[in-house]
């Protein structure tokens, strides 16, 4: 009898054991983190893990046809495939920032594990822009205002998303003669929004810039070397500049023409050679700007918040011009800047993912409306065709087209439009 109890009671205890072995398991495996880490600004950019690019998703020439969702989905789809992690948008005037930013909403909750965040662009201009009456470029417009209130209602409704407000977009230089504005404006509305960050009226971690050619950086003419862009740089919790050597082939095309001392080479050489110039050129653009800063006493992030190479053009960059645009060279050129800038820690909004037609809608085949790594009718250009090789984009579509290669796939026709640079 007392073996038998002695049992009974040795199963009983094993009994509880167990059962309070199991509930701490439970317990053990209820307390992990349901969500992932909360990223930031300082978390993403300069991080070769997140891949940044410019994004309009406009499929026409104008942009009174706004993309739907269906679309923005589409877009974003392809570019997550890519490994593209953040975005960069250029107004909340019109409806696609605020719809692009509700369409992430949508995929986070449809796939916990997709990730896209955005860098939310509030246009700027000086009085009189675009309109029949002659710009004053001392005196803001009176629409600045509520593209700053707009921009801010969606950093606060989306703050999982937005990571950055840039105010103004080459608002300052002065070649953008129908709009800019002198940096005190460009200040006053990022003081504005650094002060709602320390109310409380703003993400503490969101990322105030402005982004701007390099000069209006204070990385060119001296002319820009003034107290209130001293004070912007300060101001601004890291520099977004533009740098172009695509432009630059033809305004300033030293550096692009083929010295005498390649006379002889092959003509794939002298390509290949220009577009290491190329790199060069926009290295020496960045370290000018983050030289100027530091002469200001300033240490704090740069990064490239605009560089692209388009693939077509009937005039600056084309055959008659400088004979910089092609297929090709937007590769060489994308290829040489991810890799510059992954291996440096410098964030690189490409520009752009997809080509847009209104931004020269006049002129089909002006260099502005081909800078997209693809075509309107989601053709892969050749930067990319290796992805399309890898069978990254299968089953997605944009507007129901599959994505497929330009040119067919067919690299000999594409090398058959390649451009020589002019000799020197």
């Amino acid at each position: 009898m007392k073996m038998k109890l002695l049992t009974r009671i040795l199963s009983a205890l094993l009994i509880v054991f167990s059962i309070g072995c199991s509930n701490k398991k439970e317990s053990v495996q209820h307390s992990k983190p349901t969500s992932k880490k909360e990223m930031t600004a300082k978390d993403i950019l300069g991080n070769p893990d997140y891949l940044a690019i410019s994004y309009g998703g406009y499929r026409t020439k104008s942009r009174d046809n706004q993309p739907t969702i269906a679309q923005l989905k589409d877009d974003m789809h392809i570019l997550s495939a890519m490994g593209i992690k953040v975005l960069r948008t250029y107004n909340v005037q019109l409806a696609q920032a605020s719809n692009l930013l509700k369409t992430i909403r949508e995929m986070k909750q449809e796939n916990p594990d997709f990730e896209m965040y955005v860098m939310l662009g509030a246009w700027i201009d000086c009085k009189n822009a675009w309109t029949d009456q002659a710009p004053d470029h001392n005196i803001e417009s009176e629409q600045n205002e509520g593209e700053i209130k707009r921009a801010v209602a969606l950093a606060n409704e989306y703050p999982d998303i937005v990571k950055v407000l840039a105010v103004g977009n080459e608002a300052m230089v002065k070649w953008a003669e129908s709009y800019y504005v002198q940096p005190n404006v460009i200040l006053k509305w990022v003081n504005y929004l650094q002060d709602l960050k320390k109310t409380g009226d703003l993400p503490k971690d969101l990322w105030i810039t402005s982004s701007d050619d390099f000069s209006s950086w204070g990385g060119g003419d001296p002319l820009y070397h003034v107290p209130d862009l001293e004070n912007l740089i300060k101001a601004v919790d890291y520099i977004s500049m533009h740098t172009y050597p695509y432009h630059n082939s033809h305004y300033n095309p030293d550096f692009w023409k083929v010295p005498a001392s390649e006379a002889d080479a092959s003509d794939m050489e002298k390509v290949d050679a220009a577009m290491l110039r190329a790199l060069d050129f926009a290295k020496m653009q960045y370290d000018s700007v983050t030289s100027y800063m530091k002469s200001l006493g300033v240490e704090k992030p740069v990064h490239i918040g605009e560089t692209g190479w388009a693939t077509e053009s009937n005039g600056h960059y084309g055959p008659k011009g400088s004979k910089a645009t092609d297929q090709y060279k937007q590769a060489r050129y994308y290829e040489l800047m991810r890799e510059w800038t992954n291996n440096a820690g410098i964030s690189c909004f490409y520009f752009e993912a997809f080509d847009e037609p209104w931004k020269d809608a006049g002129n089909p085949h002006g260099s502005e409306n081909h800078f997209g790594l693809f075509t309107v009718d989601g053709k892969a250009k050749y930067p990319i065709w290796d992805l399309v090789d890898k069978g990254i984009f299968e089953g997605l579509t944009r507007d129901g087209n599959k994505i497929t290669k330009t040119f067919n796939g067919n690299e000999d026709e594409l090398l058959k439009g390649v451009l020589v640079p002019p000799m020197q």
